[in-house]
């Protein structure tokens, strides 16, 4: 039998999940054009678009949201819904082998700020707004 105390603890936990709930959905949405592409464009772009190192080794173009989305030969960068398994944020972390770190043999690091943008646009469905 569970005791008085587990109960109050648990019903005050549920009670508490929609304002969590509705305090995750209401993070002000992140726009492709406005937050993510100058990202891109200032870190990615020098190789990664058509006639560059990175869209040669890899098919990679960040060119536009549709080439971004279209991912490498290999497979996809962003995964819509889950920044934590897109390719484009493990790299941009360094979460993968220290030698494909992005940006790519640059002392400029992209500031977590902004990766934290990325994400949170992945998360919100990494829509063309």
């Amino acid at each position: 039998m569970k005791s008085n105390k587990t109960t109050i603890t648990r019903m005050a936990a549920l009670a508490l999940l929609p304002a969590a709930l509705v305090a995750c959905q209401s993070e002000a949405p992140v726009s492709f054009a406005a937050d993510v592409k100058p990202v891109l464009d200032q870190y990615c772009l020098k190789c990664h678009q058509p006639g560059g190192a990175g869209h040669a080794a890899t098919g990679l173009s960040m060119a536009s949201h549709a080439d971004l989305l279209k991912g490498t030969a290999n497979g996809a960068m962003v995964v819509p819904g889950d920044s934590l398994g897109s390719n484009l944020v493990v790299l941009m972390e360094g979460r993968a082998d220290p030698s494909i770190k992005m940006p790519h043999g640059s002392s400029d690091k992209v500031a977590q700020y902004q990766i934290d943008k990325i994400k949170a646009w992945i998360d919100q469905g990494a829509k063309d707004n």
